[in-house]
C-alpha cells in the first residue's frame, strides 16, 4: 500500500527547524563574521520555534475550533516530556550551581511555569501554557477576537524583548516590565509569545485552500527582507533586551508555514521524534563536546572553530536522536497490534477497501463536465455513503475540495473536530438551540422553512445559512411561491444568507414525464432568482445539481454541484443511464475471510430455518459477515453470490446477523483464510454495488450507507 500524501512538508521542515535551533545555541558563523552569525542565528533561525507552535496550532485549532481530545493528549504528552527532561538535566543544573540560588523555591516554580529549568526548555512550558490559553480564548470567543487578543499580548511581549529600550524610556512602563520579569525572565513565553503563532497555525488551516504558492513566495521574500532590516536596525541602535520577537516575524511565519503546508509530499512520521530529540538533547551534546575538547586539548579546533563545532554538535545530536527514535519505534512495535488498525487487513474478519486513487479519478471526471466557476461540493453524509466520512473528507481536502454537505450537525462537528477545512453545509434539520455550535464550528445551516428561519434568527447568534426552496419535492424548503417570506429571510439580522438551492427529485429519470417535471422545477427556481434580483436582493451562491442533476442537466449555471453517489463511482440503480457518460470507478470493495469450511452431507439443511437442503455432499464455507454489518438479509438462499478466486459462488441458507454461508463444493482448492469478495473485482469477475442492490430490492445509496460501522475500512492509494 502506498503512503498517502499528507502534510509531509511539515515533517521535513521539523528537521530544518531543529537544526536552526542548534545553530542558535552554537553560533556556527561566529568565528567568521559576527554580523553573518547574527543574521543566521538571530534572524533566520528565529522562525524555528514559531514553526513548532504553528504546527501545534494547525492541528489542534484547525478552522478556529479547539480539538478537545487532541488538546488533552497534547497537554498530557508535552507535560510528560517536560517532566522527563527536567529530571534528565538535574545533574547539569547541579554542576551549574542552579540549586545554590537565592529564593530557590520561587525560582524553581518560576522556571517550571515560564522559563524552563535549563535555557532551551522554555519552549515546553510555553507550549503547555499557550495551548491552554488559546483553548480558553477559542472556547469563549470567535477566532478573530482571539487573534486580536493574541496580537495585543505579542505587542506587549515585543516591547519587553527586541524593543525593550524604547519601552524603558517611560518609567511607568519600565516598572510594569520589571514586575513581569519577576515572574518570567523573558516575554517570549506561553503568554506573550506562543498564542499568536498557535492561532496563526489555525488561520493557515482555515485559508490553505485559497493560498497561491507564487504570490506566497513573493510575500515571504519581502517580509524576510523587512525582518532582516528590522533586526539590523534594532541591533545597530542597541534597542534589544533579547532578540526573539520581531513585528515582521508574524507575516514571515504566515507565508512560510503556508508554503510548507502547500507542498503535498508523503509524511515522514519518524522525523517528528527525531526533531524533538535533537531539540531536547543538543545542549547535553554541546556540554559533552566542550568537555571532551578541553580534556583532549582540542578546544581550538572543536569549539573555537564555530563551523566545526556546529557540524559536530549537529552530527552527534542527530545520530543519538536517530538511535533513540529507532529503539522507541522498536519498543512500540513490540506491543500487540490493535485489531482495529484501519490500515491492516491481516487481523480483520471482514473489511471494506477504499481506493483513494479511484476517488481522485472520479473528482477529476466530474469536474471535467462542470463549468469553470462551479465549485465541487462533496456530499459526505451517512459516513460518506459508508466509505468513511473523515478519511474521505481529509483526502478530498488534500486534493483541493473545500466544500462539503452533510445531513446533521453532529456529522458536521465530527468533520470539524478532525480537521476538515472549508465550507460544511448541513442539508437537514438542526434544533435551533444548537445555534451556538453552528456559530462556533463555522457551519452553514439550511433554512428548511420560514418559521424555522424565524426561530433560528431569534437565537441571536450570527449564522451562515443557505435557503432551501421547495420547487415540487414537498420535503424541506420554503415553497417557491412564497417570495415574500423568502425575501424576509434575506433581511433577518442574525442570518447571513450565503446560498440558495433546491433539489431535483426526478433528475435521475429521463422519461418524458420526469423530464417535464424537472424542467418545471428548474424554471420555477430560476424564475424565483430573477424576481428576487429585481426586488433588489443580491443573489448568493446557487446550487441545484446533485449527481444526476450534473450528469443529466450539465447546462445549468450554478455555483456548486452537490455530488454524492457519483463521487463514489456508482449510480443509484443498475438500469440508470445518463446523458453524460463518465468513466467513473467504484471506490468501495467489500471483502471477508473464510472462517471455517464444513462438510455437509446430501439432504442436510443449513443455517436458520433449514430453508436450503443440499442436494449433494457439499463443502460449505462460513464468512464472518452478516446483516448487522449491512448486508441485506434478502440476499439469502442463493439470491446473492460472492467471488472466490475469480469465480462466483452462491450464498446458501439465510444470512445471519454476523455470518453467512457459501457453497464452495466445486472449488476443492478453497481453504480457510481465503478471501471472498462481496462487492468489487476478483480476477475477471466483478460484483457491482448497483447489481447487488438490485438483487436486494433497493438502491446503491442505501446499500452502501448501511454498511456497518464495525467493519474495518482500509484506505488504499
Amino acid at each position: 500500500m502506498k503512503k498517502t500524501k499528507e502534510y509531509g512538508g511539515i515533517d521535513y521542515f521539523r528537521i530544518i527547524a531543529a537544526l536552526l535551533i542548534v545553530a542558535i545555541h552554537t553560533s556556527p558563523l561566529a568565528s567568521i563574521s559576527n554580523i553573518a552569525d547574527f543574521i543566521l542565528t538571530r534572524v533566520i533561525a528565529r522562525v524555528a520555534v514559531p514553526f513548532f507552535f504553528m504546527t501545534s496550532g494547525f492541528f489542534l485549532f484547525s478552522n478556529g475550533s479547539a480539538k478537545e481530545e487532541k488538546i488533552k493528549r497534547f497537554l498530557k504528552k508535552t507535560s510528560v516530556i517536560y517532566l522527563v527532561t527536567i529530571v534528565l538535566y538535574i545533574p547539569i543544573n547541579f554542576y551549574a550551581g542552579y540549586f545554590y540560588k537565592k529564593n530557590l523555591l520561587f525560582n524553581i516554580i518560576k522556571d517550571i511555569i515560564f522559563d524552563g529549568t535549563i535555557y532551551h526548555l522554555w519552549y515546553l512550558p510555553a507550549a503547555i501554557l499557550g495551548v491552554a490559553l488559546v483553548s480558553l480564548l477559542i472556547k469563549y470567543m470567535s477566532l478573530n477576537r482571539a487573534f486580536i487578543i493574541s496580537c495585543i499580548l505579542y505587542f506587549i511581549g515585543v516591547f519587553g524583548d527586541s524593543y525593550y529600550k524604547i519601552a524603558a524610556k517611560s518609567a511607568v512602563i519600565k516598572d510594569v516590565y520589571k514586575v513581569i520579569f519577576i515572574f518570567s525572565d523573558y516575554t517570549r513565553n506561553g503568554i506573550f509569545f506562543a498564542p499568536i503563532f498557535l492561532l496563526l497555525g489555525s488561520l493557515v488551516s482555515k485559508n490553505i485552500n485559497k493560498f497561491k504558492k507564487k504570490e506566497g513566495l513573493l510575500y515571504l521574500y519581502i517580509f524576510v527582507a523587512l525582518m532582516m532590516v528590522e533586526a539590523l536596525l534594532l541591533r545597530n541602535f542597541n534597542l534589544m533586551r533579547h532578540d526573539s520577537m520581531y513585528f515582521m516575524l508574524i507575516p514571515c511565519m504566515y507565508f512560510l508555514f503556508s508554503l510548507i503546508v502547500s507542498y503535498k509530499v508523503s509524511s515522514r512520521k519518524e522525523f517528528r521524534n527525531i526533531s524533538l530529540l535533537i531539540y531536547l538533547i543538543h545542549p547535553m551534546v554541546i556540554i559533552m563536546i566542550r568537555g571532551g575538547a578541553k580534556f583532549l586539548g582540542m578546544k581550538a579546533i572543536l569549539v573555537d572553530n564555530s563551523i566545526i563545532h556546529y557540524i559536530l554538535v549537529t552530527l552527534c545530536s542527530g545520530i543519538i536522536a536517530v538511535i533513540i527514535a529507532y529503539y522507541m519505534d522498536k519498543k512500540k512495535d513490540s506491543y500487540p497490534k490493535n485489531s482495529k488498525n484501519k490500515n491492516s487487513k491481516k487481523t480483520c474478519r471482514s473489511w471494506i477497501e477504499i481506493n483513494m486513487g479511484n476517488l481522485e479519478h472520479n473528482v477529476k471526471e466530474l469536474k471535467s463536465v462542470m463549468p469553470k466557476r462551479c465549485k465541487f461540493m462533496a456530499v459526505v453524509k451517512a459516513n460518506a455513503y459508508g466509505h468513511g466520512a473523515i478519511e474521505i473528507s481529509r483526502h478530498l481536502n488534500r486534493i483541493g475540495v473545500d466544500a462539503f454537505a452533510v445531513a446533521t450537525i453532529d456529522e458536521a462537528i465530527e468533520l470539524r473536530k478532525n480537521g476538515i477545512q472549508g465550507e460544511i453545509l448541513i442539508l437537514g434539520y438542526t434544533d435551533v438551540s444548537r445555534a451556538n455550535e453552528l456559530n462556533h464550528y463555522h457551519l452553514i445551516q439550511t433554512v428548511i422553512d420560514y418559521e424555522y428561519a424565524c426561530m433560528l434568527n431569534s437565537q441571536k447568534k450570527s449564522l451562515q445559512v443557505h435557503i432551501k426552496i421547495d420547487t415540487g419535492m414537498h420535503r424541506l424548503g420554503i415553497p417557491v411561491e412564497d417570495i415574500d417570506k423568502i425575501s424576509k429571510v434575506f433581511h433577518m439580522d442574525m442570518l447571513k444568507v450565503t446560498g440558495i438551492f433546491t433539489h431535483l427529485c426526478v433528475a435521475d429519470q429521463l422519461d418524458e414525464e420526469a423530464e417535464k417535471f424537472t424542467k418545471e422545477q428548474i424554471d420555477k427556481f430560476y424564475g424565483l432568482l430573477n424576481r428576487l434580483e429585481l426586488s433588489g436582493i443580491t443573489i448568493p451562491k446557487v446550487h441545484i445539481q446533485s449527481s444526476y442533476g450534473l450528469l443529466n442537466y450539465p447546462q445549468l449555471t450554478c455555483d456548486y454541484a452537490r455530488i454524492g453517489i457519483a463521487l463514489y463511482g456508482c449510480l443509484s440503480t443498475w438500469e440508470d443511464r445518463t446523458r453524460i457518460g463518465l468513466s467513473l470507478r467504484p471506490v468501495l470493495s467489500l471483502k471477508s475471510k473464510i472462517a471455517i469450511i464444513r462438510n455437509v452431507e446430501k439432504g442436510e439443511g443449513v443455517s436458520y430455518g433449514r430453508d436450503i437442503h443440499v442436494t449433494r455432499d457439499s463443502r460449505i464455507a462460513v464468512l464472518p459477515l452478516g446483516y448487522a454489518d449491512g448486508l441485506p438479509r434478502n440476499l439469502s438462499d442463493g439470491t446473492g453470490s460472492v467471488l472466490i478466486h475469480g469465480t462466483k459462488v452462491p450464498i446458501v441458507g439465510r444470512i445471519c446477523m454476523d455470518q453467512l454461508l457459501i457453497d464452495v463444493t466445486d472449488m476443492p482448492k478453497v481453504k480457510t483464510g481465503d478471501i471472498a469478495t462481496l462487492i468489487g473485482i476478483d480476477g475477471k469477475e466483478e460484483i457491482l454495488a448497483a447489481n447487488l442492490a438490485k438483487k436486494a430490492g433497493t438502491i446503491t445509496n442505501e446499500l452502501l450507507s448501511r454498511l456497518g460501522g464495525r467493519i474495518e475500512r482500509v484506505y488504499l492509494k
